[in-house]
């Protein structure tokens, strides 16, 4: 049963090349999220994962197409939408003299919601940081953080945008534990990443954008079989990593 669902969907900048012309960031998408997956999107900078994300959760105006989050219509009632998901951004700005305990207070006060402040660190293996300054975390406990700060309101949804990068291995390994966790709890998570491991590690599905087009949408076992079936090196099949040069000609990072 799909929770998400978007149509036709674009999103246009202005164009720096064109002055006075504009460019599609995502180009009339069609997406299909199911309830309790964890979906993927994939794609290399400038592809749109990040503005696709911003107008599913309502955070950015959607310029045509429509998209609805468990049968709310994002674009009339985007203030509903928020009530069940949860967002983890890229990068984090934080009160410096709150600890964690009261920064999540003071999220789920947004929210008009009640929290038990050391459980929620609990559930993300802070809580011997409750009394802790945001500055006073490492890199991984961060992002971390981040991710108890969008389960305040106990959303249906969790939104994650590259939620590894710059992780060392182990604290990268902790997160996808964490993730696979929510997700066995019956929360639909929706994640970019650049990571090729992350993506065939987590995702039930995965869509790879490619210059504001979802060029490729299947499980990663299917999309390895139809676009990477013989390895370069491996001696059985390739992995998404050589689905995705397969498809694009080139590396996330071009």
């Amino acid at each position: 049963m799909s929770i998400i669902k978007a149509i036709n969907l674009e999103k246009h900048y202005p164009n720096p090349e064109n002055p006075g012309k504009t460019f599609a960031a995502v180009n009339a998408i069609n997406l299909t999220i199911n309830a309790g997956e964890i979906f993927g999107l994939l794609g290399p900078n400038g592809a749109g994962k990040t503005s696709t994300l911003e107008m599913l959760e309502g955070l950015s105006a959607i310029d045509n197409g429509e998209v609805f989050v468990d049968n709310i219509d994002v674009k009339n009632d985007p203030y509903e939408v928020k009530k069940i998901i949860g967002v983890q951004l890229q990068s984090n700005e934080y009160f410096d003299r709150l600890n964690l305990s009261d920064l999540l207070i003071l999220f789920a006060n947004l929210y008009s919601v009640s929290i038990d402040p050391r459980a929620l660190l609990a559930k993300v293996d802070l809580e011997n940081k409750i009394h802790a300054l945001p500055d006073d975390l490492s890199g991984g406990q961060k992002q971390r953080f981040s991710i108890a700060c969008a389960l305040v309101n106990n959303p249906k949804i969790l939104f994650l945008d590259e939620p590894t990068t710059g992780l060392d291995p182990q604290a990268k390994r902790n997160l996808w534990n964490l993730v696979k966790e929510l997700n066995e709890e019956g929360m639909t998570i929706v994640l970019t990443t650049h990571n090729m491991e992350e993506a065939e590690y987590l995702c039930n599905r995965i869509a790879i954008m490619d210059k504001g087009s979802i060029i490729a949408q299947d499980t990663p076992q299917q999309l390895i079989l139809d676009f990477a079936p013989d390895p370069h090196e491996t001696p059985t099949q390739g992995n998404i990593e050589d689905v995705f040069l397969a498809l694009t000609g080139h590396g996330l990072r071009d």
